[in-house]
This record gives C-alpha cells, sequence and structure tokens, in this order.
C-alpha cells in the first residue's frame, strides 16, 4: 500500500482511504499503539474533525488497518510459495509450498513487526459495541490461516492421511515469530535466526506429513 505523506495527498472524495493508508504506515512504524486517528488525520493534511466523518474512533480505524495488515501477510505468503520451484512429484510438491507460505508467514513478520503486530492485536471495543461475551459479527477470513490449511489439505491428500489440523501449523508459525520479534530470539544473529526457522518448518511439515 502506497504511504501518505504530510500534505493534502488525497483525492477529492478518496479521504478514508487516505486516512487508512496514513494508518498502516503509522502501523508499520510502530505498531498498533501508533494508530491515531488525530496523527492520521495529520499526516494526511485535515482536522481531526473530517476524520471523524469517516471513522467512529481509534477502535475502527485499528479494525481496518487490521485487515489490510492481514491482507498484506497474506499475499507475502502467496509470493513465497510462488517463488517455490515445482516438482513433478505431487506429495513433494505439497511439502515444498507449505514450507514456502509458512516461511513467507515468518519473513513477513521479521521484516514487517509493526504491521504483523497490527494484524493480530487487540481491539479495545467502542464503548456502543457489546459487552464481552455477547454475539458478535464473524470476523472476516483470516486468509493466512486458510492458505495454511489449504497447503495442509493437499498434502493430506497426496498421503491418502486426514490433514493436519491446520491451528497447530498456525500455532507453530505465529509462535516463532513472536518469539523472533519479542523474546528470546530477537537478539540472533540473521544466519542463525535463519537456521532456526528452516528447522521449525522442517518440522512442521514432517509433522503433517505423518500425521
Amino acid at each position: 500500500m502506497p504511504g501518505i505523506s504530510g500534505g493534502k495527498n488525497y483525492h477529492h472524495g478518496d479521504l478514508r482511504n487516505a486516512l487508512i493508508c496514513a494508518a498502516v504506515d503509522l502501523a508499520g512504524e510502530g505498531g498498533p499503539e501508533r494508530v491515531v486517528l488525530r496523527e492520521a488525520a495529520r499526516r494526511v493534511g485535515v482536522s481531526p474533525t473530517a476524520a471523524y466523518r469517516h471513522f467512529d474512533g481509534r477502535g475502527e480505524l485499528l479494525r481496518t488497518v487490521r485487515l489490510h495488515a492481514r491482507a498484506r501477510l497474506a499475499e507475502a505468503m502467496e509470493r513465497a510459495a510462488a517463488r517455490e520451484p515445482g516438482a513433478d512429484d505431487p506429495a513433494l510438491a505439497a511439502e515444498r509450498r507449505l514450507a514456502a507460505l509458512c516461511r513467507g508467514y515468518v519473513g513477513f513478520a521479521v521484516e514487517h513487526p509493526g504491521l504483523y503486530r497490527a494484524a493480530f492485536g487487540a481491539v479495545r471495543p467502542a464503548p456502543e459495541e457489546p459487552p464481552a461475551g455477547a454475539p458478535r459479527p464473524p470476523e472476516p477470513e483470516i486468509r493466512a490461516f486458510t492458505l495454511l490449511k489449504d497447503a495442509l489439505e493437499a498434502l493430506g491428500r497426496t498421503a491418502g492421511r486426514r490433514p493436519a489440523a491446520g491451528a497447530a501449523a498456525w500455532s507453530a508459525v505465529h509462535g516463532l515469530s513472536l518469539l523472533l520479534l519479542e523474546g528470546p530470539l530477537r537478539r540472533l544473529p540473521a544466519q542463525r535466526r535463519d537456521d532456526v526457522v528452516e528447522t521449525t518448518l522442517a518440522m512442521v511439515v514432517s509433522g503433517a506429513r505423518a500425521r
């Protein structure tokens, strides 16, 4: 998504999209904490009052940023899979695709930590929203999870077995991503980090193959 700098860099009638672009840039710079409606308005070059005509508040803006960040994550995964060489053996091709998707997932988290945190960070409910435990509309599909689940199902079909749980593979790459971003693995040198990533991906693939 293109960046937005100061000044009125938006077309008439497209202020909402300009605010979203500015907010995504803010998330990329400092995670969800950095996303503030007033700052997005300042970057676009409009008053906070104008911004509030398009968003009820910070919560709504953060939800929109989260959807964009999740879309960017899925795109990174698909690009990683597209770069992976094919194979005549369907099982090998399925394994390579699964590993590539996982690699793209972790790679996005490492390269874009602010957006990654925004993709999955909790958003406090607005005062007018239903309280915790009340029925809520379902969130849109998380395509990153769907890509992993579909890859696992494809691998299961080649082996004639039921597919491994998509949530397990997602947990592995998500947990690894957080360890690399915020946990004890964040200080690993690049080569060691890559080794840890590849070892983890090999475990995900072997676990899916053996299930």
